[in-house]
Parts: structure tokens; C-alpha cells; sequence
């Protein structure tokens, strides 16, 4: 077993992380492998293998916070307790980076992205971490904060309805390009047209004229941003399961790409209650 990193190593690897952090979220560029490089010397002999899987550690705990991570290392989710207590104690004392992150979840979308190739926009679906039988463990349980940034984000309803524009473009240029027309000119925007309690978002069409009933969650982050379900999403995505697809944007004020997760979530995702209601017995 690899030996645990010290105080002064984990403090030194968060610091470097959430430094690339605000340069992302200011959409300034670096280059992750300079910041490993510059990293080592600080640190116990360990190889830009062990700082790329510490850097994806760190991922997984701003994850569990509710706070944004660098998209482009894959949160791995077997991280020593030190490592919660020092993220939150730097994240919370860097009030630059914070006020940063709370712009990034509130920021209004002033303009949908342009639609181009749909090739390049639909993409697969990433694949969750599978954790080996040997590192299977209880995690450290990361402290109970005030605000879940990304839940916050997740409530921007200028997003969302600019998502929901979004896909509802790519599903028009989709039925158009296979020859599909008339569908096109049928599909609803029908949490507009109907309510928002329907469970979807948009009523589409496969090319062979079946309904797809299609959910958007939307995320200027990356791929592996939980996303919030309701309790008649995941219902709906229960009892509809042939025809329901949630749609996830991510991306979204940069670069725009969409993964489906067709059929019912509660067999796509992992669903974890962040919320209960009561009721007297």
C-alpha cells in the first residue's frame, strides 16, 4: 500500500490544484503538466502519476462539497481524511476563488451557443469511477457546509431555459438532417407550452415517429457534474423508460456537447436523497 501523503504534501497539492482552478474559472489558460512539474520538488519523491491521482482526489472532494472542479481530472474517489480538512480550510480562506465560483453558478446566459456539427456536440456518456475490491473502504464524510454551489448552479434558470434552447435546436437539426421534417416541425417545448411538472422538458421523435420524451440538465462545468433530479423526473424516467432520455449539456458557455442516458435514471445513475419530507406519524 502506497504510503499516506504528509501535511505539508497535501497542503502543497491542494494550494497547486485550486490555483488551476481559478485560472479555469477566470478562463485563463495553464498547463497542468507545468503545474505537476513545478509541484514535484515539494513533495516525497512522488511521479506525475501520483500527483495526476491526488489532483483527481481533490475532485472528488469538491464534488462532495457541492463546489466546481477542474474538468479534466476525473474525480477518484479513494482520498485520505487529510485531504477533506485541507480543501475545505484553503477553499474556505481563498475569498478570491470563492467569489470566482459563486459568479460562475450565478453568471446570467446572455446568448445560446450556436448549434454547429452534431457530431462534434453528442458524445458518449462518461463512465463513473469503478473503485477495486482492495480499495474499497469508508470514505472520510465531508463536512456539512452552508451552500452546494452546484445546486446553486443547478438553479440558475437563465441556464436552464438557455440549455432547454439549446436542445431543443439540436433535436430540430437532428429530425432535419435525417429527412425526419414533419417531426421536426412537431417537437414541443412543452415545460413551456404544458407546465413544468410533466417530468420532461421536450417532446421529440425518434426518425421512426416514436415520442422521446427528453429531460435537460445544463452545466457550464464538465461532464462529471452531478446534476439534481426531482422526484417525478426519476418516476417518469421509471415509467416512461422507452421513451425518456435525459439530455446533459455540459459545457455549456464554452464549448456545448450533450450525453443522453436513455431509459430510467435510477438504472443510469447513482441517486443519492439530499432532501427528505417529513410527515407525523
Amino acid at each position: 500500500m502506497a504510503e499516506d501523503w504528509s501535511p505539508e504534501e497535501v497542503a502543497a497539492t491542494v494550494a497547486d490544484y485550486l490555483a488551476m482552478l481559478a485560472h479555469e474559472l477566470r478562463g485563463e489558460p495553464y498547463n497542468k503538466a507545468e503545474h505537476n512539474r513545478q509541484l514535484q520538488p515539494l513533495l516525497r519523491g512522488r511521479s506525475a502519476q501520483a500527483v495526476e491521482f491526488k489532483h483527481a482526489n481533490i475532485s472528488a472532494v469538491l464534488r462532495e462539497l457541492g463546489i466546481p472542479f477542474i474538468d479534466g481530472y476525473k474525480p477518484r474517489a479513494n482520498y485520505q481524511g487529510l485531504l477533506v480538512e485541507e480543501v475545505v480550510t484553503q477553499f474556505d480562506s481563498d475569498r478570491s476563488l470563492v467569489s470566482l465560483v459563486e459568479f460562475a453558478v450565478a453568471k446570467p446566459v446572455e446568448n445560446a451557443p450556436l448549434v454547429r456539427s452534431l457530431d462534434d456536440i453528442i458524445v458518449q456518456a462518461p463512465v463513473r469511477e469503478v473503485r477495486r475490491a482492495y480499495e474499497r473502504r469508508e470514505l472520510p464524510l465531508p463536512p456539512r457546509r452552508d451552500i452546494d454551489y452546484l445546486e446553486r448552479e443547478a438553479r440558475n434558470s437563465s441556464l436552464g431555459l438557455a440549455g432547454e434552447a439549446f436542445v431543443l435546436t439540436v433535436e430540430h437539426r437532428r429530425l432535419w438532417e435525417a429527412g425526419k421534417r414533419q417531426l421536426a416541425e412537431r417537437i414541443e417545448h412543452v415545460s413551456k407550452t404544458r407546465g413544468d411538472g410533466l417530468g420532461y422538458d421536450i417532446l421529440s421523435f425518434d426518425t421512426d415517429g416514436r415520442e422521446r420524451l427528453i429531460e435537460v440538465k445544463t452545466t457550464g462545468f464538465g461532464a462529471m457534474t452531478p446534476f439534481y433530479a426531482s422526484k417525478r423526473e426519476v418516476a417518469i424516467s421509471a415509467e416512461r423508460a422507452p421513451s425518456f432520455s435525459l439530455y446533459r449539456v455540459f459545457r455549456f458557455r464554452n464549448q456545448p456537447r450533450i450525453f443522453t442516458l436513455p431509459g430510467s435514471l435510477r438504472e443510469s445513475c447513482i441517486l443519492d436523497p439530499v432532501q427528505f419530507r417529513a410527515s407525523l406519524p
